[in-house]
């Protein structure tokens, strides 16, 4: 196909970035090159309100949309299989039923492997704790929370070693403190927030303006108990162990696990870094295959700062669109000789709204990982972060469920 004069570019996976990227694509390239999109899941998840649907207050419906019928009225091919092989010197992916698919380029956005073996006991699945990482275990988690006001305790929320999405852990802690509160069950769930950046606030990205300070106040105003610089050794049924040697025993727990790279990440020759994660250069193009693009939390992002237990970068909804938006102007450029776009990584901005449950967190900061100079960040605490995280939900919903981006 690479010869003649259609194209057709590639996009696996089908969330944040990967939606963005074949949106964008579509909406640049001429009609006679094809976008064709691969993802195990025929929906699309609003991962940030999955906070709520353990406590009720969402539903999977109210959070998820068909992608098949979106694309088809876009002009895009959906297939709804996995990606299990990139052949770069064929071009070629492979489905998981065997379909081989050319490809002139390609962009890979399949998100993070949720790496729960890593650590003994944790995780939904054969393991004690909960997870909001996907809408099965936000599902599970809802099941467990059921069984948590039957007969409450103390709850133990964070992000492990290795992990990355800092903002969905304190959301939904904040949440549960909310929760309990209204069921009146502070005296029997204590809470207590693990996580394994080096200060409370630090996100994964060495603060953001007076960030520590915020979250500071809001753990001491909720009478919340965080244990930074925390390595979670062991999860038994009602018991957390950390590498200090403290026990905390837990009615109810959600940690955020370490995050890798997906099996056709690692498996493709050159593609992946040693922890799985692509390295990419300031087109969002692999480093080493330059027919690869990728963006979202596929890719590889160096941490602003060394840190005593490993805490992964964020790769926010709001970012993840973004370097999606940066890779598919780059594949245009590539296939239709029009300009580049080139990012650097640390000219990325940040936005994310930590809701909780009536008040909440705003930061917004330019060159969020440039830590050379001083962060323009801007940060607003109060209930208009609700409000807020309300109304950014309908919007990006019922936008991209017709197609259309907003960036």
């Amino acid at each position: 196909m690479s010869e003649s004069d259609s194209k057709r570019v590639v996009v696996i996976g089908s969330s944040f970035a990967g939606l963005t990227g074949a949106l964008q694509l579509r909406k640049l390239l001429d009609k006679k090159h094809e976008v064709v999109v691969l993802d195990p899941r025929d929906h699309f998840t609003f991962i940030p309100s999955l906070i709520w649907l353990p406590f009720g207050a969402r539903k999977a419906e109210d959070v998820t949309f068909k992608l098949e019928p979106m694309y088809a009225k876009k002009g895009i091919r959906f297939i709804n299989e996995a990606a299990a092989a990139i052949d770069t010197d064929a071009h070629t992916v492979t489905t998981t039923s065997g379909e081989e698919i050319d490809y002139d380029r390609v962009l890979v956005a399949t998100g993070p492997r949720l790496a729960f073996e890593r650590i003994q006991g944790l995780g939904p699945e054969g393991g004690y704790t909960e997870s909001i990482c996907n809408l099965e275990h936000a599902e599970k988690a809802a099941e467990g929370w059921q069984k948590f006001l039957e007969n409450p305790g103390p709850v133990v929320v964070g992000t492990a070693q290795g992990g990355s999405c800092f903002g969905a852990s304190y959301e939904f802690l904040f949440n549960v403190k909310h929760r309990i509160k209204k069921a009146g069950l502070e005296d029997k769930a204590p809470v207590t927030f693990v996580t394994a950046e080096p200060y409370l606030g630090h996100f994964g990205l060495a603060g953001v303006g007076d960030s520590s300070d915020m979250v500071g106040k809001f753990f001491d105003k909720n009478d919340i108990q965080g244990l930074p610089n925390s390595v979670i050794t062991e999860v038994r049924d009602g018991e957390i162990d950390l590498e200090s040697g403290e026990t905390l025993p837990f009615a109810y727990s959600m940690i955020v696990p370490p995050f890798g790279g997906v099996d056709v990440v690692t498996g493709t020759p050159g593609l992946a870094n040693d922890a799985g994660f692509i390295p990419v250069d300031s087109y969002f193009r692999s480093t080493n295959l330059p027919e690869v693009f990728s963006a979202g939390v596929s890719i590889a992002v160096a941490p602003p700062e060394k840190t005593q237990v490993p805490a992964g970068v964020p790769k926010t909804g709001q970012m993840s669109e973004t370097m999606a938006k940066v890779a598919a102007e780059n594949i245009v450029a590539d296939l239709e000789g029009r300009a580049r776009w080139e990012m650097p990584m640390d000219e990325l901005a940040a936005v994310c709204v930590l809701d909780a449950g009536n008040s909440g967190i705003i930061f917004k900061a330019e060159h969020v990982l440039d830590k050379s100079q001083e962060a323009d960040a801007h940060l607003m605490a109060g209930p208009q972060a609700h409000w807020a995280k309300l109304a950014f939900e309908r919007i990006f919903i019922s936008s991209r469920k017709r197609g259309h981006i907003v960036l």
